[in-house]
């Protein structure tokens, strides 16, 4: 998606994952890659494509607005659009910046970060007693079709 692109988030990221992004891209690739992270770089890159959008809609009004253009050339049609494409733009950044923010504000610090654990296999000892009703005979099993 959006590797290359810097958004506005990337600094937090940095910060809660203790890599530069490229580096967390890379992490997140390989096979011990947390949930979070992956989380964290895919609602990064939707970021990073709704900020595009909303500096090319906003370089276009302003090249549209420019004073030596000819003022023949402006449509309040075109306008109109572009404000609502801003206005989309505008949102989804927002949503995916709060979104991001708080994924991050729940992680531990990068020191406090959990260490897998890896666990023993339990197993049962003990004997289980003997059900006290028995099952009825073909239980669970299908009922033939009737002619």
């Amino acid at each position: 998606m959006s590797r290359f692109r810097s958004s506005t988030m990337d600094d937090e990221l940095r910060e809660v994952f203790a890599a530069p992004v490229p580096e967390l891209y890379e992490t997140a690739a390989g096979p011990d890659a947390s949930p979070a992270l992956a989380r964290a770089l895919e609602l990064r890159s939707f970021l990073a494509l709704a900020e595009e959008q909303v500096a090319r809609v906003r370089d276009r009004v302003h090249a549209d607005m420019e004073p030596d253009r000819d003022m023949g050339e402006l449509s309040a049609d075109k306008l109109r659009f572009d404000a609502q494409w801003l206005e989309a733009a505008l949102d989804a950044r927002d949503g995916y910046r709060a979104a991001l923010g708080e994924l991050l504000s729940t992680m531990p610090p990068p020191d406090q970060q959990p260490r897998p654990l890896r666990t023993a296999q339990l197993m049962a000892v003990a004997a289980l007693p003997p059900s006290v009703a028995p099952a009825p005979p073909r239980a669970g099993a299908a009922r033939a079709r009737r002619p």
